[in-house]
């Protein structure tokens, strides 16, 4: 999608703090973090959102990229034993505001449920 900020990343036409690669997925330091380590791991292939999986652009691999690419980051990052949060939005109710499926690694915090 040619208007979409993280494709842009992925083509380098935008500047990003990659910490993390390989040929499915790419991961960056968020520009707005809202905990100490607040990394965002995203396709390289666009999918709007995590309903836009489905076998024919390869869910199975994409997902299982982020998985390897979540544990490689919270390992090097020093927040494997400390716990982290991960957390992926759908629609803009959900406070989806890049219509690229993304999933946020938060830690370097304690985060408590319910908020507050």
């Amino acid at each position: 999608m040619s208007d979409c900020l993280f494709c842009k990343i992925i083509k380098k036409e935008i500047p990003a703090e990659v910490v993390y690669s390989n040929n499915v997925v790419t991961a960056f330091k968020d520009i707005n973090p809202q905990a100490p380590t607040h990394i965002l791991i995203i396709p390289n292939k666009h999918v709007a959102d995590i309903h836009e999986l489905s076998s024919e652009n390869d869910c199975g691999e994409i997902m299982a990229a982020i998985t390897k690419g979540i544990k490689e980051i919270t390992d090097c990052e020093g927040i494997d034993e400390s716990g982290f949060r991960v957390v992926t939005n759908k629609g803009t109710e959900a406070g989806q505001t890049v219509f690229h499926l993304h999933f946020h690694i938060l830690g370097g915090r304690e985060f408590r449920w319910p908020p507050g």
